[in-house]
């Protein structure tokens, strides 16, 4: 976690950045317009990476249950906005989560927040939707885990090949959902459904 000394260091060399490059854009960084954009931009990033100051067994806060429940347990739907480490432009989707108790369940709302860490850093998808993964099956000891993740990329839509209606999806698969293609299969279907009761 970060210090209150180090936070002012790294908001003061954020200023610096941001003025660095509004001049090198050609742009005065001291005309009215411009003169707080560097304390606007330092917030905004501080709002979107904050994943990194975050951590998942805080997040999850005890929020395990002693329940005998052997069906899968699916959250779909789960919105996210992360920054592509590439070149820091937002990618934007949704994520799916699902896995198969084995003598515990989590708290509902933990999952979200667990997507909610991983998206607020700079990121790359395949990256994130591992992340996610690994993570529950890490704290909850499932029997499996899946995450799917779907989302439009602005370094694509804006720039470079510049299709703004494409979409990527990525997967990760453990435990059962890898082992077993019946599991795998029910949870896209169970995904599909939803979107159809939209």
């Amino acid at each position: 976690m970060t210090t209150p000394t180090e936070k002012i260091e790294r908001e003061k060399l954020l200023h610096e950045s941001v003025r660095t490059i509004l001049h090198g854009v050609g742009e005065d960084p001291f005309r009215e317009g411009l003169i707080d954009t560097p304390k606007r931009v330092t917030k905004m990033f501080s709002e979107l990476l904050a994943g990194y100051q975050q951590d998942a067994t805080e997040l999850l806060n005890g929020a395990l249950f002693d329940i005998e429940h052997s069906e899968m347990v699916v959250v779909s739907d789960i919105e996210f906005q992360s920054l592509c480490e590439h070149h820091m432009l937002p990618f934007l989707g949704k994520a799916h989560v699902a896995y198969v108790p084995h003598r515990k369940i989590v708290g509902l709302s933990k999952i979200p927040r667990i997507v909610e860490m991983y998206s607020r850093r700079l990121q790359v998808q395949e990256r994130m939707t591992r992340q996610i993964a690994e993570t529950i099956s890490t704290l909850v000891e499932p029997l499996g885990v899946g995450v799917i993740t779907s989302a439009s990329h602005m370094c694509s839509a804006i720039r470079g090949v510049k299709k703004p209606d494409s979409k990527m999806t990525t997967t990760s698969m453990l435990g059962v959902f890898k082992s077993d293609p019946s599991i795998k299969s029910d949870f896209i279907n169970q995904i599909s459904i939803s979107k159809m009761t939209d």
